[in-house]
């Protein structure tokens, strides 16, 4: 039996859209589901591309009710991927699927991590301090914002010169390389 991945994105879906390209012809996993707390996010869009559901939640549905972890437990769901997804995770569905969430952060954790710190805020953060490198980080989702356990990190050289948007370029380039194997790794390891 194929395993069951959703995800959760909060706007364009770029990465998402990765996922779901490399897992359209697996015989291994499929997405079953995109969520979302934004209804304009572009991610729907790419999602009906896929022909893949999707549901939109709103924060009550998200924190003071258990909507979201049946529907996830309906679909049998065995990982939960965030891909641009900006909420932090209650411990409600933390404990309905534990060590099965994970998370992408646009830098190299643990540095640039924390509330707020997500998206074009991370690599300005990067720029201002003059780093030499940056990168990617996938990692387990815990109670706190960017502090599970790393999984997997790549890394770029920034050159003289690089501003946000070519930062931006390059880790989404290890984004899109790295996410959908290491989910693919990570399933593989998963019991059935």
């Amino acid at each position: 039996m194929k395993k069951r991945i959703a995800i959760f994105a909060s706007g364009s879906g770029s990465n998402a859209q990765k996922i779901m390209e490399h897992f359209k012809r697996s015989s291994e996993a499929e997405v079953v589901l995109i969520l979302t707390n934004n209804p304009q996010a572009y991610v729907l869009q790419r999602a009906d591309n896929f022909e893949v559901p999707s549901h939109i939640f709103s924060r009550h549905e998200f924190y003071d009710t258990d909507n979201v972890i049946r529907l996830l437990k309906n679909l049998q769901v065995d990982l939960i991927v965030l891909a641009g997804f900006l909420w932090l995770v209650p411990g409600s569905l933390l404990n309905a699927f534990p060590n099965k969430i994970i998370n992408l952060h646009p830098a190299l954790l643990p540095k640039y991590g924390g509330k707020g710190m997500y998206g074009d805020h991370v690599h300005q953060a990067v720029l201002a301090a003059n780093e030499e490198e940056s990168g990617i980080t996938i990692h387990f989702v815990n109670e706190q914002f960017d502090e599970g356990e790393i999984l997997h990190q790549s890394r770029f050289k920034i050159e003289p010169g690089d501003n946000l948007e070519m930062i931006k370029f390059k880790g989404q380039q290890l984004e899109h390389q790295h996410f959908p194997r290491v989910i693919e790794n990570l399933l593989k390891k998963m019991k059935s």
